[in-house]
């Protein structure tokens, strides 16, 4: 068992874990990060690592990927540990600490526990199509996008009707030789700018909107997508010429063994007291994705102001003798390590 002592645990790495990191090493407080993916990212990195982000404040437009670059930058001087592709087992509470167990037989004691899990460990929703996983084996049918460029000259058929299907329709279709987006509806449950452009690359010819279809199967040879079959209500079928299908039928979320931990868990989120981001239980707090209160927004700047919150309401634990005396970053500035 390797054995570890910090201020605070942060399980999921993901952009919010990570500006958690941020704001507890700005308040001196130590943190180990344990995530169950084997890098940081989250599904930033695991599912859309290309896919531009358009609501972090001073950038236009940030790929996931190259935001998740700038946030391990950002925490990098206050020096926090990883313990990636563990995932926590065990929770035991003491008197003023609790013992975080991982699968990986890493232990670490810490005066704080901060969830930012997402929704916990995800994989996509599978359409349920006959022969559907010789077809991923060879990548005929993908439900991310890494790069692009390997989308180029290609027939792609993109499957569903939220944001993921609409804004990789939007970032794909200047690149393939062909797309198509196939709904059960015409309308789209996305961010309403992201439908706009999507109906006017619609009207210029650049994108096929096939509405109302749903999957039916895959034609192919080899594992080699050829042709993806679609039905509609009434049963009539259409066929699409295809080099690649992505559906985007959201994610399979699974909480795994913190819906055993005693928190107030309704349909896979913890409720938390907005003021603090402290769940029902004292000294662990829970943001981002997974953190439910009235009037939640479902948004990365949303988890990082939780993250602020939650930080700011651990210091009490980590050093009850210590009296918080908030400062600015612009007076505090930020920690570096010393040159050695």
């Amino acid at each position: 068992m390797k054995e570890f002592n910090t201020d605070i645990v942060v399980i999921g790495a993901g952009p919010v874990g990570l500006f958690a990191v941020f704001e507890a090493g700005q308040l001196n407080m130590k943190c180990h990060v344990i995530d169950t993916l084997e890098f940081t990212g989250g599904q930033c990195q695991a599912l859309y690592p290309e896919k531009p982000i358009y609501d972090i404040p001073a950038y236009p437009e940030i790929k996931a990927a190259e935001l998740i670059t700038k946030l391990e930058a950002q925490i990098e001087p206050h020096e926090p540990v990883f313990h990636l592709n563990n995932q926590v087992i065990r929770l035991v509470k003491h008197s003023d600490y609790y013992e975080v167990t991982t699968n990986k037989e890493v232990n670490i004691k810490c005066k704080a526990v901060i969830i930012a899990a997402g929704c916990g460990a995800f994989g996509p929703n599978r359409p349920p199509l006959q022969d559907i996983e010789k077809y991923e084996k060879t990548g005929s049918v993908k439900y991310l996008v890494n790069k692009i460029a390997e989308y180029e000259n290609k027939n792609v058929v993109i499957a569903g009707g939220g944001d993921s299907a609409v804004d990789w329709a939007l970032s794909l279709a200047p690149v393939a030789k062909s797309l198509s987006i196939i709904h059960r509806r015409p309308k789209f449950r996305a961010a309403p700018n992201s439908v706009s452009q999507l109906n006017e690359l619609v009207k210029l010819g650049k994108i096929d909107m096939v509405v109302p279809y749903q999957l039916h199967s895959l034609k192919g040879e080899n594992g080699k997508l050829k042709e993806v079959i679609l039905a509609d209500m009434d049963g009539h079928e259409k066929a699409l010429e295809a080099d690649v299908l992505l559906p985007f039928y959201g994610l399979s979320m699974e909480l795994g063994p913190i819906a055993e931990w005693g928190l107030n868990i309704d349909k896979k989120h913890i409720a938390v007291n907005q003021a603090t981001m402290e769940t029902n239980i004292e000294r662990i707090f829970a943001i981002g994705d997974i953190a439910h209160y009235e009037g939640k927004l479902k948004l990365i700047l949303t988890g990082f102001s939780e993250s602020a919150f939650a930080v700011h309401s651990a210091y009490k634990y980590v050093f009850p003798d210590t009296p918080l005396h908030f400062e600015y970053s612009t007076t505090k500035g930020v920690a570096h390590k010393e040159a050695s």
